[in-house]
């Protein structure tokens, strides 16, 4: 026999709100987790806009977090690197990673090292500049640093042909571990450099024959 009574079926719990006034994320931990999520470097005008943060919180956040890091003997660090910031590993676990991430196909040859070298001081510059300084055709170098992203087209000389200039990338800063471009090493003097070539070559400096000089 039916019952006239109604049953009553209890509504599931719903989550409560957060109260209002509740403490926001530790600064320095949702730094942390901005870094670690990106991997790669995050602009510090990047990291204001995502935490909410002013410019000198940032600087807090960024002590505050390496000061944990250190507290915990973590195995990472921060980097400032390319205008921003970068959780990396420590340098003393380098060769532990090499055996992880080696890739021999990704080592820039001599070659083309010399090319980014160029590049990079005396940027922006040419294809035709960088071949009168090197005395060699580079397309492959020119290539394989443009598939790696440590170069890019930097707009066109206002020259005959208009050609195209080359200038690192911020990939660049980072592989190198560079904060700016200013945080390159000094050039040699051209004394010390003579120090260090055969008595031949400075015959052929002194006479002219030598590209780039």
């Amino acid at each position: 026999m039916a019952s006239d009574e109604t049953t009553l079926v209890a509504e599931p719990e719903r989550e409560k709100p957060a109260a209002e006034g509740a403490a926001p994320p530790n600064r320095a931990q949702a730094l942390e987790a901005v870094l670690f999520a990106a991997g790669d470097p995050v602009r510090y005008d990047k990291l204001q806009r995502i935490l909410g943060l002013h410019p000198d919180e940032i600087d807090a956040a960024a002590n505050e977090l390496q000061d944990a890091l250190e507290a915990r003997a973590s195995a990472l660090t921060l980097r400032e690197v390319a205008g921003g910031l970068q959780l990396v590993t420590k340098p003393e676990y380098y060769a532990i990673l090499e055996q992880l991430t080696a890739v021999l196909d990704n080592k820039l040859t001599t070659p083309t090292m010399e090319t980014l070298s160029i590049i990079a001081y005396r940027q922006p510059i040419t294809k035709a500049e960088i071949e009168t300084i090197r005395g060699v055709r580079i397309e492959k170098s020119l290539a394989r640093l443009i598939e790696y992203g440590l170069i890019e087209e930097a707009g066109r000389k206002q020259a005959i042909g208009r050609p195209i200039l080359y200038a690192t990338t911020d990939a660049f800063l980072e592989a190198f571990g560079l904060g700016s471009l200013d945080d390159l090493p000094a050039l040699p003097s051209d004394q010390e450099a003579a120090e260090g070539l055969a008595p031949e070559q400075l015959d052929l400096i002194d006479a002219g024959e030598l590209r780039g000089n």
